[in-house]
């Protein structure tokens, strides 16, 4: 019988040990900075995760800039300021939206060329099978007529 409650122990212990996991204890100094710090860690990507915010990432990495954010935030940063220090350290990676620089307007500019590129293509065919729709030109009938009396 002992034997069957150490094993009900056990696989009690492992089913619970997620919820044993560390939770990160935050003291904000007032509301304003617990919302600006939420706020922040919301729209910043883990670095080391695929398509998740610091608020969502249980990564080292994660926690680590976490603990950074509400740093500078207690200095006295604003949150233009934060994102800046993430920006020059890990590039545009961490922000969900890059910004607009030299590298990026073909990110930003490249769908409205492609449709305008499209859109051009569409009316210049459009143009020649409405033309050859209406028949011959004056110049081909006035040829045509020329082959046709010889």
């Amino acid at each position: 019988m002992s034997g069957r409650w150490v094993l009900a122990l056990s696989l009690l212990w492992c089913l619970s040990a997620p919820g044993l996991a560390a939770i990160e204890a935050q003291t904000f100094p007032d509301e304003t900075v617990k919302a600006r710090y939420y706020d922040l860690i919301a729209t910043l990507r883990c670095p080391q995760c695929l398509n998740t915010n610091l608020a969502g990432s249980d990564a080292m990495i994660a926690q680590n800039l976490r603990a950074t954010v509400l740093r500078l935030l207690i200095e006295g940063k604003s949150d233009a300021e934060v994102e800046r220090f993430m920006f020059e350290r890990y590039g545009d990676f961490i922000l969900y939206e890059p910004r607009w620089t030299a590298k990026t307007w073909l990110l930003w500019l490249g769908p409205l060329g492609l449709a305008l590129i499209g859109l051009s293509v569409w009316w210049s065919m459009s143009a020649s099978s409405r033309k050859s729709r209406h028949g011959l030109s004056e110049s081909d009938r006035a040829s045509l007529k020329r082959l046709i009396d010889r």
